[in-house]
């Protein structure tokens, strides 16, 4: 069995069919200044059945390439609370008709 690579990212683009755009966010030191960096690297995973969205953290492993720019596949992760919005109907309330009590 090969070594594969997992790592985690949170979602940040779900508008492809079955893709998710996972960024990773790592702080290394600067050689110099030793002031911590942040550096994100965006990867393209296969989410087969568009189960993740903008918000959740997920986990991805490498696999073969399954197009141009995507070599990883969504094997788990946690969907945010609140992510999800079903389609609420709001009511806004009647403004008042001047005199009527």
């Amino acid at each position: 069995m090969e070594n594969k690579n997992i790592i985690s990212g949170r979602v940040v683009g779900d508008s492809m069919d079955k893709t998710v755009v996972v960024a990773v966010e790592r702080v290394r030191r600067h050689p110099l200044y030793r002031k911590p960096v942040k550096r994100v690297t965006k990867y393209l995973a296969h989410d087969e059945s568009n189960t993740y969205h903008v918000g959740d953290t997920v986990d991805i492993v490498s696999t073969r390439p399954l197009s141009r720019r995507k070599r990883w596949r969504v094997v788990g992760g946690k969907v945010a609370k609140g992510a999800v919005v079903l389609d609420a109907v709001v009511e806004a309330e009647e403004p008042d008709q001047g005199g009527e009590e």
